[in-house]
């Protein structure tokens, strides 16, 4: 086998590794297979798709492509957040989250590295909607049978699944990726029932998790959805059918706890939300710069909280949890992330191939950020898989009008300014 050869191989089974990692995420395998959890697939997969990426661009003599500004930004961010062990109120939770936040700088660098086509980051996104449907089973199946309910009615999971907020959240932003392949014209009518059935089960899920925040985020997901889509009457349909059905289906618990938000002094979840905002800005008034550590948010709050507050909670915002442990100069890495992530995915949504997906994760990202306001989870995979997703399409968005202006005839590579990958011939 020559070089050439050798090298295109592994970079095919990264992506096949990658595939099977943002798989592994949704179905979570080994959280209900006992035999499979000492395998730890998630870490497996996704140390073999990013070990066989670097081999490959070592091999190639290629550079490892690290997203301009957003990739800096988000390596500055996780970098940010080992250093703070030195300054931390807990500096092994800061140590720990400052290590698993540097294995998610690599898989989102692993993602955009490897996802250097349409074809490829279409495959990713079906892979997360056709493993969503375990997770989404799961949810359900619990529901059912009572099995731990948070409160005595709220539904959830194994795993990361086992908070309600953090399980909607999650199935959020596979609901606009489904409802795009149902959509888009030239599916094969198998694939298109499959997504049509898994985004329904997410549906589902998330009314039964009764996340208010969740429910936010897929009205906000939905709606940008139907509304930028190209053929919008076909996309108002379909939003509409889904909201129909919530309407009809869901339980009268969803309904009540949502009414709670109109008188939320008397509700002691969205109490607790004020209560964790307050510690947020006491803490960044106090410690503005450089907050009180990576992860330290809950070990900090006696320090911080008002006497009435005596249980501790998460910051319940992505943005103030981050001001909150890695100050101002933390969230401005974070922003700079982000928000070049998010543009990317809006920036792909007018390519002539990719666009009707670009379109979806960029409804996808919408819907989750306005979940992670109500939430916040810095340590989420899904987080960084879903951005890392909206970078490659950007990416590949640029490449593809490079092209075009070039005027390369299609079907042909060329040397495209953005990578050095742009130019290599994936076939996958």
């Amino acid at each position: 086998m020559v070089p050439g050869e050798q090298g295109q191989r592994r970079d095919v089974w990264a992506f096949y590794s990658l595939t099977a990692f943002a798989a592994v995420m949704y179905a979570v395998p080994g959280e209900w297979i006992p035999a499979l959890a000492p395998l730890r697939l998630a870490l497996m997969t996704s140390v073999v798709a990013a070990g066989l990426m670097l081999i490959r661009r070592l091999g190639r003599g290629e550079p490892l492509y690290l997203d301009g500004a957003r990739g800096w930004a988000l390596i500055g961010f996780s970098s940010l957040a080992v250093l703070s062990v030195s300054w931390a109120v807990n500096a092994e939770v800061a140590r720990y989250t400052g290590i698993e936040l540097l294995k998610l700088t690599a898989i989102y660098l692993t993602l955009v590295n490897v996802i250097t086509s349409g074809k490829r980051l279409v495959v990713v996104c079906g892979a997360m909607v056709l493993a969503s449907v375990v997770t989404s089973i799961g949810v359900i199946n619990w529901y059912m049978v009572g099995e731990d309910l948070v409160e005595g009615f709220r539904a959830r999971w194994v795993g990361v699944y086992a908070d309600p907020n953090h399980m909607a959240m999650n199935l959020v932003l596979v609901v606009p990726l489904a409802v795009a392949f149902v959509a888009r014209k030239g599916s094969a009518w198998v694939w298109r029932i499959a997504c049509l059935v898994a985004a329904v089960l997410a549906v589902v899920a998330i009314v039964l998790s009764h996340s208010r925040g969740g429910f936010i985020g897929l009205s906000v997901a939905m709606g940008l959805w139907a509304f930028r889509e190209k053929r919008r009457i076909q996309a108002i349909v379909v939003g509409s059918l889904f909201v129909v059905g919530l309407v009809v289906f869901a339980p009268d618990s969803f309904w009540a706890r949502n009414e709670t938000v109109a008188a939320f002094h008397e509700d002691a979840s969205a109490m607790g939300r004020v209560y964790a905002w307050q510690v947020a800005s006491r803490m960044s008034l106090d410690k503005p710069l450089l907050g009180v550590g990576a992860g330290s948010f809950r070990y900090a709050w006696a320090e911080y909280a008002p006497p009435e507050a005596t249980r501790a909670y998460v910051a319940h915002n992505i943005f103030l949890d981050v001001i909150g442990e890695l100050g101002w100069v933390g969230l401005a890495f974070f922003l700079v992330f982000a928000g070049g992530a998010s543009g990317g995915a809006f920036a792909a949504s007018t390519s002539r191939t990719m666009g009707w997906m670009a379109r979806a994760l960029s409804a996808a990202v919408a819907g989750y950020l306005v979940c992670d306001l109500f939430s916040g989870y810095i340590l989420s995979a899904h987080c960084y898989v879903l951005f890392g997703l909206a970078a490659a399409a950007h990416r590949i968005a640029r490449a593809e009008e490079a092209k075009e202006t070039q005027g390369v005839p299609e079907g042909r590579s060329s040397a495209a300014p953005v990578g050095a990958w742009e130019g290599s011939g994936h076939a996958a």
